[in-house]
């Protein structure tokens, strides 16, 4: 926002240089970041009147000019079309430079002697548009310096506001802080009520008061529509970065960067019926004042008619009921549109406005009545016209409400780390229109209806500490011990686990928290209720309830490229709950495409497969200690294809998946390969305990091998656990080294040879140890699943 260094005294005049004056405001929070002078470089172009005009004898466009400058007359030759007799104008006499570079001097044009220059705004720097001479107020002084006339040079601030400080995107927000920060009284105008002249008003019906819980307006009738804005209003729009256009909009801008609140003026004879605050309907349309048309969005709060639609709410105005210039009755609208409605609107139409920006960021929720009183001040007394009265209606529940917060004594010496006596609390918080009523511990405080970012305790602080001064609060050198930390047996950290897949050739991906819902819904089936109100864009609405969405999307998008081998992990943050109770959980995730093994001469290429990331994902338990404690027990899962899914269980808890991506997943996404993943729980999944030293025996080992025939159902990790649980002090180990179906083999069967590797610690085991152990193992697949020994 750029705000200049006199209109700014006007409101509050600190002892203070321009250099010092912009410091201050950077130390307010309110960063300056440029300052530019206007109007520098005019020294010697004065106020001239003239005081005739003729034809020039030998140019049919240029013509000879009778000028005064307060003294003896003289000739002056102009080109420009607007000179007329009686005019007030900058002249620039000869042996000064202006802004733009051109150096004057006496010269002949065309036979005749120009004494000087008659200058346009863009000749003197003060504009970019000319269409001719720039006209000056006929009460300008002739011979007076154009400097002394206008206030230059002025310093303009560039304020690089932070989106919290809504209320500063005005000068009255600006003076308030430099009056609480400096002690110098705040001067703002006196805006009285405009006794109305007619009885007319527009109707204006409220249909969705908590989309517009306050709105006033007022009818103007007969304005001039030939008037012109004064000097120093145009001026003061152009040094904040505004050109001037005509007295009504140039009203309301001037209003909008002096109080704060946007208005918005319609043509009164344009309006058909009464003015109605709404929600846009499916499909509706509305062409704007820059005479595009665009489909308003059923969230878009509109301004309508009884011909419908007629601007956005707070964005931009229609073109059907802009002010023109034969305009002669003007309404005046100024409404508080809530930051809910006003979020992201803008910016889904590919706009920014004044006035959005104010919205979004939060306007003084009661100043709609000032806004207007001042709007109607400064029309009447520019384009005369006869005023209606005030219409202000007010839906007080749907206001903000201001609560009251608490404010400690303790609370601020601890943050600030100084003791701020009481007497500099009360009166900066005042000074900033904060009202206070002292209680035991400190203050009860209740910010003002413009003050949008004072919400809790710590807002206060800062506000305290702003104000007091940043350079009061005493440097410190902390001094801390460091000892070092505790080595922790229980929990494998997430660096071993990053290394240990990186060793297994996987490599590291980060993806986005934010995903599609419909990407996300194979993963919750239930639905996420962690809903982005204003998502960035309708692909990322959703905070994801696995790795896996971004995983293997990652994973399409490679091989889309060309790569025939992809593996990747992540290590990162799932959400689940709801708003009100939310969770995140650490997983550990992965996916694996393509070839087991990298391209090599010396073998074939193989697809990898289930077992093969179930390898790299036992590498990663093996880590926490014996992953002889997880099972895994299969399961259906909407991402997974059936038959090769499975839950991760240990101690009878599930901490993870592991499978096949289900082909119709996998379509959506467009990989054209198998691909296979897995996703740990990491708490759950690392947590270790301390290793316990088994004595290696010196006696030697007795395998023993045995075929069982039992039912395609039966898992080979139940036929482990049974066999290892007949003979437990002898059995060192249980493998399974072969599974046949088919030929000799009834269906529904499947023959599994199992390995039985015994040894004892303390002697060496006999032919009858085995033996006994093997029966025993007989024994219990048979009890267990109906086993039989295979021939």
């Amino acid at each position: 926002m750029k705000i200049a260094e006199s209109w700014l005294r006007e409101w509050v005049d600190p002892d203070l240089d321009s250099e010092a004056l912009g410091h201050q405001l950077t130390m307010l929070g309110l960063e300056v970041d440029g300052v530019d002078t206007e109007g520098a470089g005019l020294d010697g172009v004065v106020v001239a009147e003239v005081l005739g005009v003729r034809k020039h004898p030998d140019a049919d466009r240029l013509t000879v000019c009778k000028v005064s400058a307060g003294g003896e007359e003289i000739d002056v030759v102009c080109g420009a079309p607007n000179v007329t007799t009686g005019m007030k104008s900058p002249l620039a006499v000869p042996g000064i430079t202006l802004p733009n570079g051109v150096r004057l001097r006496k010269s002949k044009i065309r036979g005749i002697v120009s004494n000087g220059m008659l200058c346009s705004a863009v000749e003197l720097g003060l504009g970019e548009e000319s269409d001719g001479i720039l006209e000056l107020p006929d009460d300008a002084p002739a011979g007076m310096p154009l400097t002394e006339y206008l206030g230059l040079p002025d310093r303009v601030f560039d304020l690089d506001l932070t989106p919290n400080r809504g209320d500063c995107f005005s000068v009255l927000g600006v003076a308030r802080d430099v009056a609480a920060l400096t002690g110098s009284p705040l001067k703002p105008p006196d805006v009285a009520p405009v006794p109305a002249s007619i009885d007319d008003t527009l109707p204006v019906e409220i249909p969705l008061p908590e989309g517009c819980p306050s709105f006033a307006g007022r009818l103007i009738r007969n304005i001039d529509p030939t008037a012109r804005s004064p000097l120093w209003l145009v001026e003061r729009l152009r040094r904040s970065g505004l050109r001037g256009i005509s007295p009504v909009v140039d009203i309301t801008n001037y209003v909008m960067l002096e109080l704060g609140q946007p208005l918005h003026a319609y043509d009164a004879a344009r309006v058909q019926g009464a003015i109605r605050p709404r929600l846009a309907k499916p499909g509706e349309k509305v062409t704007l004042l820059d005479e595009k048309e665009v489909v308003v969005n059923e969230d878009t709060l509109v301004i309508a008619d009884d011909s419908g639609a007629i601007g956005l709410a707070g964005i931009m105005g229609g073109l059907s009921t802009a002010v023109s210039g034969t305009t002669t009755d003007v309404f005046f609208e100024a409404a508080f549109w809530p930051q809910a409605f006003m979020a992201g609107r803008a910016r889904s139409y590919g706009m920014h406005t004044d006035a959005s920006l104010r919205f979004e960021r939060g306007v003084d929720f009661d100043g709609q009545g000032r806004a207007v009183e001042r709007a109607t001040e400064l029309l009447l007394e520019i384009a005369g016209g006869e005023a209606g009265p005030l219409v202000h209606q007010v839906a007080e529940t749907h206001l903000p409400q201001r609560k009251p917060i608490s404010l400690r004594r303790s609370r601020v010496s601890l943050l600030l780390g100084l003791d701020v006596e009481d007497g500099v609390v009360t009166g900066v918080l005042e000074r900033l229109g904060l009202t206070l009523e002292a209680n035991e511990s400190g203050w009860e405080v209740v910010a003002p209806s413009y003050r949008f970012d004072i919400t809790s305790e710590v807002d206060l602080i800062e506000e305290i500490v702003r104000i007091h001064g940043y350079d009061s609060v005493p440097e410190t050198t902390e001094i801390a011990a460091s000892p070092l930390l505790t080595v922790t047996e229980s929990v494998v950290d997430l660096e071993t686990v990053s290394a240990t897949l990186v060793a297994r050739d996987y490599e590291e991906a980060i993806t986005y928290a934010f995903i599609d819902e419909s990407s996300n819904a194979p993963y919750a089936p239930d639905g996420s209720e962690l809903v982005l109100s204003n998502p960035i864009s309708s692909e990322m609405s959703v905070m994801r309830s696995s790795l896996l969405p971004g995983l293997v999307a990652s994973a399409s998008a490679n091989i889309a490229r060309q790569q025939d081998r992809v593996r990747l992990f992540e290590i990162g943050k799932s959400f689940h709950g709801t708003l009100e109770a939310s969770e995140e959980v650490v997983r550990i995730a992965a996916v694996s495409c393509g070839t087991a093994l990298p391209e090599q001469w010396g073998l074939r290429a193989i697809a990898v497969d289930f077992f093969d990331l179930k390898a790299d994902l036992l590498a990663l338990l093996k880590l926490a200690g014996d992953a002889s404690d997880v099972t895994f027990r299969s399961i259906e899962h909407p991402a997974l294809q059936p038959g090769q899914s499975a839950a991760i269980v240990r101690d009878d808890h599930e901490i993870g998946i592991i499978g096949k991506l289900h082909p119709q997943v996998a379509k959506q996404l467009e990989l054209k390969r198998d691909a296979f993943v897995f996703e740990l729980d990491a708490l759950q999944a690392l947590a270790s305990a301390a290793p316990v030293a088994d004595p290696v025996s010196r006696f030697p080992v007795i395998r023993r091998d045995l075929a069982v025939i039992v039912g395609e159902d039966v898992s080979g990790e139940d036929l482990v656990r049974t066999v290892a649980s007949a003979a437990p002090d002898l059995t060192r180990d249980v493998r399974i080294f072969d599974i046949y179906q088919g030929p000799g083999i009834e269906a529904g069967l499947k023959s599994v040879a199992i390995s039985l590797i015994l040894q004892e610690t303390s002697r060496t085991l006999t032919d009858n140890d085995a033996d006994a152990a093997q029966a025993a193992a007989v024994q219990k697949l048979r009890e267990t699943f109906g086993a039989e020994l295979r021939d």
